[in-house]
């Protein structure tokens, strides 16, 4: 219990302090926050997804550090952005609409591809190394493309140093809480009996995104959205490209991709990805009535998970209720608020 409160306080304090010193950053480079949030803060906050994925791979537990990443860009976009949403409507700009958005459904299906032989070997994650050079590459061409500079009102430069070093105690704090939060959960998962599929995809998922939700959250609350979008979109190219992409290239074997992340969770993570574009398209923000709708496909998604793990009678009814009503519903109000976004434009 104590390690759980001391993992809260220290991802609190250093989520906060994260983005006090991304905004003082911003106004350094002249930039606008969107973009610090896509870079630095999401390499920042996804600390603890490198070093879960990681030691999975050389502990001889593929499925945990594959589905940890899958789980995480599936709880990041659902329910990170869902309560951010709830606490301030989310203002979305256009690049990440023509640009970020793109690239991550981009990303997510070129990781769906690669794993359809059921494994991540070494080439694979050159591969995906590859795309993260170049999407680094295209945010800085489109931060020098930019035809102005941005400034923080409310937030003046300061020294660089003094910023450098406050945004590393930041990092160290987040890293720390991310383990701690991470071993009680695991110990909680393993006394309960679950297998390392649902670890993966549920507690260590969520244990590895807390820095990502504390990050967007507190964001929220001092009305940076643009870091808190940014935040997500980030983290989760970053999960896609860069952490399961280093695991794969120096892990000692190929990661394994069970068939059940194939027939199920890959191609979920892809839906999130690709909902984003048309909830984001219409009205260039995330309404509150959107982030519900985020939280309540996230609640789906994990009933349905842990049903199917536990063998419960509820798997099917679930499965039938999201295939033939709630998935079609959703689809058609989609295309009919993208449609009258795009009359509007």
């Amino acid at each position: 219990m104590l390690q759980l409160f001391c993992g809260l306080a220290m991802l609190i304090a250093g989520a906060e302090l994260l983005v006090h010193c991304a905004v003082r950053m911003a106004a350094n480079l002249k930039v606008r926050p969107l973009l610090v949030g896509l870079t630095v803060v999401a390499f920042g906050s996804s600390a603890p997804q490198i070093t879960i994925s990681l030691q999975a791979a050389f502990n001889d537990t593929p499925d945990i550090a594959v589905g940890s990443v899958i789980g995480s860009n599936i709880f990041n976009v659902l329910v990170t952005l869902g309560l951010s949403a709830l606490i301030i409507p989310l203002r979305v700009s256009r690049q990440v609409v023509r640009l970020d958005i793109p690239l991550m459904i981009i990303a997510s299906a070129l990781v769906f591809a690669l794993a359809l032989n059921n494994q991540l070997n070494r080439l694979d994650g050159a591969i995906l190394l590859i795309g993260l050079g170049v999407y680094l590459g295209l945010l800085l061409r489109q931060s020098r493309n930019s035809g102005h500079h941005h400034t923080s009102q409310d937030q003046p430069p300061t020294s660089w140093p003094i910023n450098i070093l406050m945004m590393l105690l930041a990092l160290i704090l987040l890293s720390i809480a991310g383990h701690l939060l991470l071993g009680a959960a695991v110990a909680v998962a393993t006394e309960l009996g679950l297998s390392e599929r649902i670890i993966g995809l549920t507690i260590i998922a969520v244990s590895a995104s807390l820095p990502e939700l504390a990050t967007s959250l507190i964001a929220a609350f001092r009305g940076q959205r643009e870091i808190a979008v940014g935040n997500v979109i980030g983290s989760n190219v970053l999960n896609l490209l860069g952490v399961l992409g280093f695991t794969a290239l120096i892990a000692p074997e190929p990661l394994s991709v069970s068939p059940n992340a194939l027939d199920f969770d890959l191609p979920v993570m892809l839906g999130v990805a690709a909902l984003c574009l048309p909830v984001f398209y219409t009205g260039y923000r995330v309404t509150r009535a959107e982030g519900l709708l985020f939280l309540g496909l996230y609640l789906a998604y994990a009933l349905h998970v842990v049903s199917f793990t536990m063998g419960m009678p509820l798997t099917s009814k679930l499965e039938h209720l999201m295939l033939f009503y709630v998935l079609p519903a959703l689809l058609v109000y989609l295309l009919l608020s993208t449609l009258r976004a795009w009359r509007r434009h």
